[in-house]
């Protein structure tokens, strides 16, 4: 602020006489509305620096994780890795689910992640519904699709809502009979994101989850063919995907590039909430910069017109009043 009010002074046209008076003065015409806007000049500034700084007071507290744990997740791709059969989860009508009941007759696509998710995980969904309309291949007939949530805390009626929005949005009958939707415990979520090499943390602090993006396709016996990395299926790949599993056959590891739904998505120009938060501090910390100031440059203005006005007047005789 002391380079400021520096610099306004260097600014100050030659032999231009004091302020105060003509402050005084433009205060007896304007009144509050001038007081007001001086005193907003010369407190907005300084609100900047404490708007910025809140901001990251809260970056700080709304997430723990720390970048070693972030490099942590990832797909490790256990190709030929055997998902136990003995897994029991809640299918979204509340119904017990058993994974080796569901094995056997035809292949299935593995999803992770969870319900509530507000970043990547409806990307991973939106991706997988768009390849599936482009298939021959029918879910319930050909293939089944089993999603899994992550998080203990979610129940069958949230798993239920989302059933019912991608059921509609895949438009195909028969659909409700092969595509499940998945909610357990801790320990049986534990076992199975293991034994699929999906890597997954939990941010206390901001009670979201991250993890990695992709799809898995299981043998018929569920035995992990292949992995699709990523939220953009392609069709033709998938179909053939599908095809090799149904026949037992594995792939091999695809090198690819890991999404992260935790702060940002390289493909779709999408930010987190923790970008979002500091675009946000800091649009409204350019917001307070440019009001403070155009209100500086037009006080500056008035200021410079009433000196105008003012060495007129005293040239008359007359300086009591900045305008007749």
């Amino acid at each position: 602020m002391k380079f400021l009010r520096i610099l306004i002074g260097r600014a100050r046209p030659p032999g231009a006489p004091n302020e105060r008076p003509l402050r005084q003065a433009c205060s007896r015409r304007f009144g509050v509305r001038s007081l007001l806007l001086r005193r907003y000049l010369r407190t907005a500034p300084r609100a900047v620096p404490t708007v910025l700084a809140l901001a990251l007071v809260l970056v700080g507290q709304t997430y723990a994780l720390t970048p070693n744990e972030l490099n942590q997740i990832t797909f490790d791709q256990n190709i030929g890795q055997q998902i136990s059969r003995d897994l029991t989860f809640r299918d979204s009508d509340g119904t017990r689910f058993q994974l080796g009941a569901h094995f056997g007759s035809k292949p299935a696509l593995l999803v992770l992640g969870y319900y509530h998710c507000p970043m990547l995980c409806t990307l991973i969904s939106n991706g997988l519904i768009e390849a599936l309309q482009e298939l021959r291949f029918n879910v319930g007939k050909d293939f089944d699709v089993i999603n899994v949530s992550i998080d203990p805390r979610e129940t069958p009626a949230l798993a239920a809502g989302k059933k019912t929005e991608y059921l509609k949005r895949y438009g195909r009958p028969g659909a409700e009979n092969g595509w499940h939707f998945l909610t357990g415990d801790e320990k049986t979520i534990s076992t199975i994101a293991r034994e699929a090499g999906f890597r997954f943390a939990y941010d206390s602090a901001s009670g979201e989850y991250a993890h990695p993006s992709g799809v898995i396709v299981l043998t018929p016996q569920g035995k992990i063919s292949r992995y699709f990395l990523g939220v953009n299926l392609d069709p033709r790949e998938l179909r053939q995907a599908v095809t090799a599993a149904a026949r037992d056959e594995t792939g091999s590891v695809i090198q690819r590039l890991v999404l992260l739904c935790y702060h940002y998505n390289p493909i779709t120009g999408k930010y987190g909430s923790l970008i979002m938060l500091v675009l946000r501090a800091s649009g409204i910390a350019t917001v307070l910069a440019v009001i403070a100031f155009v209100i500086w440059m037009v006080g500056h203005d008035c200021r410079a017109r009433r000196l105008t006005g003012a060495g007129n007047i005293s040239a008359a005789g007359s300086a009591s009043r900045p305008y007749p």
